[in-house]
């Protein structure tokens, strides 16, 4: 698995799929760009990208995504367990030292012939025996009809037969010494397996010795075992543990940790299940449409259709090709066409024929003779009135082919159904079958016909299978639309003339599953197996009962479950089944849990690091594999289907270093035990841990139910796919301190500040709220009346900020997203907030929103941070359309061709491929396609977050972009309207993006706002009135306005050139609220005047952000005439919260001396217009992204005395006074109409690589 094979050419529509071998612990195909990621200091993180400080953005060749670095020289190892027993026999006798007498000669001589005898004796007699011990062993061997083999755990020649038989009551212990091979089927009371204790499942070459063990419990103790199988020998038999009991039931023992109806594993206890090695998931190589048939299947039925309806239907393909009715009853006309259409039809047509109410009176007896000679049919020549007659058959197939059947007639309610079918087979050999029927019933006449597949559709998968997967078996086909629900499962037929490749399912889809790469996008369907040869199930009753959250749930929800504690011997699991297991009222019981374990690879001390592979768990009522406090485990190949809660499950934010490989989870359920788990029913339902009748929020403090559910970056996501969840299919949530059983353990979690591990090659698609989702954290505190929220509910104030060793002090760490393929999530394929985080290689498609990142909405948590996306493609529409169906709840037009498809959220809704928010974010090298707006929703390549308050920088850039002939609007501001409102708040007003190059607009090196924005807007700007736009050339930044002391308060800002068009602004905190603050977008070099809605505030402070060194603004703000001020001017350094350079400023007598003097800190009072005039000017140096100069934040504070109340709007007397003529500074660039050169994404498939 170490090797790496190089990518195959690509092409798209007809794209070769990339080829790579990728291994959690070795090299990843090579990509075509890159970010360095060198070791970190720390020695629990993977390797990461660390730029340098202070913002720089340069990455370093040499990281190749996908690679998991060696794992560095642990700390002094803790005393190890003891290894697992192996049946390796007896030691050798330990060999006595030799001794020589020095004696005379001749003894020696003497000695030396009677040692030379015995010797010779010795051998003799060894080699007798060991020739009649090796006949023996064969013997043995020969009759057992296996070979002994060292390396299987039933092979022990320890081992003791054991058939305890059915004893339902017996409690049975293993005891040291007891090394028992389990030979035969059992039932017991339950199992413990004591310190020198061991039980192994018995098996055979043929894989015929199948045995079942129920029990209420198994409890492996320290020292204990219990094998099924070895990794170099897999368990062939069928073994099957049933792990039974009610939750009610007292005759039942509970055990602290474990409850009932479970396996546990306690310190010091072994755990080794290995079946059939199989592939455990595959993905569609063709797509299978619903009804099995690419064409969709035909039925028709219809009342009174008189005379004979016909269908031709094409043997190839099962396409209808023509339908048609000939009222043969009143016309000879029509028996005339009916005859010349059976004539013209090619050999091997399918006909099929059924007569409404009546066909015989006028049918003649060419068009019989017809039917006889073309169709084979024999009831024709004989049809009688209101007789009821079918007919399939084949043109010229002769009467073999033909299938009719007729019904006489009585009166209008008897007679029965005239039934006629054939099946047939398509050229991909799909098994269809074609039906007419004709009938009275209930007085009418009903005539139909059916096309549809019958149990031959064959699937077409990337691996080879056919041999592993076998008939039997149950697989589950992933949704590949919106709604996770159209996943389904399948039963496998026999199939002899399958390939390899070819699988053969009974039953029909009712839904259509993808198997190509779309518009470049893999969206083939994940195929899992769900049956192993291990399995492990828990016993269901039939309906709920007793304390088992029954008003939730009206099924059982107490299943079996396996837990794992802290200091095991050795655990390992490979090909094994979990079914029915997880108890839904009981937290901390899930299908697989390794609870409080520490490492459990080398650095923990186990020579063979513990890992879970292959494993199937599915119909799970709580989660499928919980990870509680345990670093470094292995979880791969395993596949989690239908499950209750968070499916692949972090805790308590403290686990690390795990690895999640080539794993697959789809259909993730709400479930009931954190609020995270919860849906908007569960939520306001669960109450018992609030605070006296607090009522939860379930957009705020629930509805995060994940796949993928990961409390800490410093994990590794490799080549796995989260195809469908209730919300997300992979949540990086952030706990700002341990949590669980684990509180107190670490003493500081520090998860924002941890670099994430690698994410490489994941797939997220058919998540109700997004793909990926990297935000937020969850409250760590009790509810009480200060905060009335329950404890680990969802929580907002995390931010991602991943440094050095976790440590704000330290250079920033880029997090860097690599080759994820986002499709069908209704509402954001992926929305990701934090610091420097990189996503690249990404393919986006059909999503709500393609992508959204977030910083914060005044300043980014992470100074100096930015967001970039690179060598990607964003698809809104794809030729994928959907199922109408299957919870799905929106239908209707769409896409480049305008044909019906199912929809994100509904037919109104704005799709976006890139959405700019907050900031600063960098979109570089990335293709747009398949964006065209409707008559009833816009449409557009970019867009901005809708009904945005908060801050979005002119710094956030675009270049190297490429739009497809099928992009209608590039991007757009939005109108009023539905989901977008009044489109009039804060952010929205200042939506501001710059085109760097000109790849978007053609204008090189110019800012796209919003058109109705006048202080960004000179005489030279385009005007984009289907984006609702404005293309400007210039330079701008923003001027943070915070107010204290009026509360309420609207700021009217107004341009000098454009005084008739003022910016209103509302203010980013709440109404009411003590203090404000207004985040507009300015024109650099221009003059600007700030008016209220009500009296003036007794303090403003305007702080200079993303201002270059030497940029300004002259700003006039509103005040009653008699205000007093005293100004100053500092620098606030907001990680220490400290000011620096605070200067007074003094007073000039009038705005032409303060122009003659903008380098000094002057103001200017016009009192006649109550205007304080004054200049904001950047005197440092801003580096990299930051919002700041190299110093600080470069603010000026106003502090005003008045004894006026009234509101102070100035608007009238500043204007015309201080009116000027627009005018431009910086020129608009002439309009570039060449191609652009290099620009969009290199790749044109964006594919799941291959793993081997």
């Amino acid at each position: 698995m170490g090797g790496r094979e190089s990518k195959s050419v690509v092409h798209e529509e007809q794209c070769s799929l990339l080829i790579g071998v990728i291994s959690p612990t070795t090299n990843s195909p090579e990509v075509a760009e890159t970010y360095t990621m060198p070791t970190s200091d720390g020695p629990s993180h993977f390797p990461v990208f660390v730029p340098p400080p202070r913002g720089n953005h340069q990455r370093p060749p040499g990281y190749v995504p996908g690679r998991v670095a060696p794992v560095p020289s642990p700390p002094p190892a803790k005393a190890p367990p003891p290894p697992p027993l192996k049946p390796h026999g007896l030691p050798p006798p330990p060999q006595r030292p030799a001794t020589f007498n020095l004696s005379e000669e001749n003894q020696r001589r003497d000695r030396a012939q009677s040692l030379q005898q015995r010797k010779n004796t010795l051998i003799c007699f060894g080699v007798s025996m060991g020739a009649l011990f090796l006949t023996l062993i064969l013997f043995l061997s020969l009759t057992s009809g296996d070979m002994l083999d060292e390396n299987c755990p039933d092979h022990s020649p320890s081992l003791s037969s054991w058939n305890p038989g059915h004893q339902p009551e017996k409690a049975v212990v293993v005891r040291r010494g007891h090394l028992f091979r389990l030979d035969s089927s059992a039932s017991l009371f339950s199992l413990t397996i004591q310190s020198g204790g061991r039980v192994v499942f018995a098996d055979n070459a043929d894989g015929s010795k199948n045995i079942t063990l129920r029990t209420h419990h198994i409890l492996i103790e320290e020292g204990g075992a219990l094998h099924v199988g070895a990794p170099k020998c897999r368990y062939r038999s069928l073994a099957t543990i049933a792990l039974v009991g009610r939750s009610d039931d007292k005759a039942v023992p509970e055990f602290p940790g474990l409850g009932r109806k479970f396996i546990g594993v306690q310190s010091g206890g072994t755990l080794e299940l290995h079946g059939i090695e199989r592939v455990s998931w595959s993905l569609l190589t063709r797509s299978i449409p619903a009804t099995g048939l690419a064409t969709g299947g035909h039925a028709f039925q219809r009342n009174f259709s008189r005379g004979i309806n016909l269908r031709v239907v094409d043997q190839d393909t099962a396409a209808v090709l023509l339908s048609e009715r000939y009222d043969t009853h009143d016309s000879h006309n029509d028996s005339r066409r009916l005859t010349l259409l059976l004539r013209s039809l090619p050999p091997g047509r399918i006909v099929t024929l059924a007569v409404g109410d009546s066909a015989a009176k006028s049918l003649l007896d060419e068009t019989k003779t017809t039917m006889g000679e073309k169709l084979g049919s024999s009831f024709v020549y004989d049809l009688k009135y209101r007789q009821a007659w079918a007919l399939v058959s084949v043109v010229d197939g002769g009467n073999a082919s033909c299938t009719e059947d007729v019904r006489e007639h009585e009166n209008h309610d008897t007679g029965g159904r005239a039934l006629a079918r054939r099946n047939f087979t398509t050229v991909d050999g799909v098994g269809f079958s074609v039906t007419a029927y004709s009938e009275w019933k209930n007085g009418f006449a009903i005539s139909g016909f059916q096309v549809d597949a019958v149990d031959q559709v064959v699937l077409n998968l990337q691996d080879e299978v056919q041999q592993a997967w076998r008939p039997g078996d149950h697989i589950v086909v992933a949704s590949t639309d919106y709604s996770m629900h159209q996943a389904e499962e399948f039963t496998l037929l026999p199939c002899p003339h399958c390939t390899s490749r070819q699988l053969r399912i009974q039953g029909k889809p009712q839904y259509n599953h993808v198997g190509e790469i779309i518009n470049g996008v893999d969206m083939r369907a994940e195929v899992a197996l769900l049956s192993r040869n291990i399995l492990i199930y828990g016993e269901m009753e039939n309906s709920c009962y007793g304390n088992n959250l029954c008003q939730f749930y009206n099924h059982d929800t107490y299943g079996g479950h396996v837990k794992v504690f802290g200091n095991f011997s050795s655990v390992h699991l490979s090909h094994v089944e979990l079914k029915n297991m997880g108890q839904q009222a009981e937290k901390g019981h899930d299908p697989l849990h390794f609870h409080m374990c520490g490492d459990v690879d080398q650095r923990g001390g186990y020579r063979e690091p513990t890992y879970v592979d292959g494993l199937s768990i599915h119909h799970s009522f709580s989660r499928c594999l919980t990870i509680h406090a345990t670093n470094g485990l292995l979880v791969k190949n395993t596949v989690g289907y239908d499950t209750l809660g968070h499916c692949f499950f972090l805790e308590d934010g403290i686990e690390q270093r795990n690895t999640f490989f080539h794993n697959l989870g789809l259909l993730t359920r709400p479930g009931t035990q954190l609020p995270t788990d919860r849906n908007d029913t569960l939520c306001t339902g669960i109450t018992d841990k609030v605070y006296k009748g607090y009522t939860p929020s379930p957009s705020t403090e629930c509805k995060a139910v994940s796949t993928f559910w990961i409390t800490n970056p410093n994990n590794n996501l490799i080549s796995n796919a989260a195809a469908g969840s209730q919300d997300a299919g992979i949540w990086f949530v952030f706990h700002s301190s341990s949590t669980g059983d684990s509180h107190g353990l670490v003493p500081e979690t520090k998860a924002e500040l941890t670099p994430l591990g690698i994410f490489y090659n994941n797939r997220v698609h058919s998540n109700f709220k997004a793909g990926l989702f990297i935000d937020k954290g969850v409250k760590t505190t009790n509810a009480s009346a200060a905060d009335p929220r329950e404890y680990l509910c969802l929580d907002n104030t995390a931010r991602f900020r991943p440094h050095q060793s976790a440590d704000p002090s330290r250079p920033r760490v880029a997090a860097v997203i690599d080759t994820l393929i986002s499709f069908k999530n209704n509402d954001l394929g992926a929305w990701i907030r934090g610091g420097d985080i990189v996503i690249q290689n990404s393919g986006f498609a059909d999503n709500g929103v393609g992508l959204s990142f977030a910083s914060d909405g005044s300043y980014p948590k992470d100074e100096g941070s930015s967001q970039e996306v690179v060598q990607s493609l964003f698809v809104g529409e794809s030729q994928n359309r959907g199922t109408n169906g299957g919870q799905n709840k929106y239908w209707g037009p769409g896409g480049a061709d305008g044909k019906m498809r199912t929809l994100p959220r509904n037919r109104t809704f704005p799709i976006r491929g890139f959405q700019i928010y907050d900031g600063p974010v960098r979109l570089t090298q990335s293709t747009f396609r398949g964006f065209i707006p409707t008559p009833e929703r816009y449409t557009s390549a970019v867009g901005f977050n809708l009904k945005n308050t908060w801050q979005l920088t002119p710094r956030n850039n675009l270049s190297q972009l490429s739009f497809h002939s099928t992009v209608g609007l590039r991007t757009f501001f939005g109108r009023p309207g539905q989901w977008f409102e009044e489109n009039d708040l804060d952010g929205d007003k200042n939506s501001i993006f710059h085109d760097v190059d000109g790849s978007v607009t053609g204008y090189k090196d110019t800012y796209v706002g919003r058109a109705d924005n006048y202080l960004i807007r000179h005489p030279g700007c385009v005007h984009m009135s289907q984006w609702n736009g404005v293309i400007c050339s210039g330079r701008y930044s923003q001027v943070y306005i915070q107010t204290q002391g009026a509360p309420s308060l609207s700021l009217s800002i107004s341009r000098d050139e454009y005084p008739d068009a003022p910016l209103v602004l509302r203010g980013i905190n709440s109404q009411g609220a003590l203090s404000q603050q207004y985040q507009p977008i300015l024109m650099m070099s221009k003059t600007y005047t700030l008016h209220w809605s009500g009296p003036a505030p007794r303090e403003v402070v305007l702080s200079l952000i993303n201002f270059d060194k030497d940029d300004w603004v002259l700003v006039g703000l509103c005040y009653p005439t008699e205000t007093t001020f005293q100004i100053m001017a500092d620098i606030n350094d907001r990680q220490s919260n400290t000011f620096d350079d605070i200067t007074d400023y003094g007073t000039v007598s009038s705005l032409a001396e303060l122009e003659r003097r903008p380098m000094e800190r002057k103001y200017f009072f016009d009192q006649p217009a109550g205007l304080l005039w004054l200049y904001l000017r950047a005197r440092q140096g801003r580096d990299g992204h930051s919002y700041c100069s190299v110093k600080g934040c470069e603010r000026v504070k106003v502090m005003a005395t008045t004894s006026s109340r009234q509101t102070c709007n100035c608007t009238a007397k500043a204007y015309p006074k201080y009116s000027k003529t627009p005018s431009t500074v910086v020129p608009m660039p002439a309009l570039n109409t060449q191609t652009c050169e290099g620009c969009g994404a290199k790749q044109v498939c964006f594919c799941l690589l291959f793993v081997r």
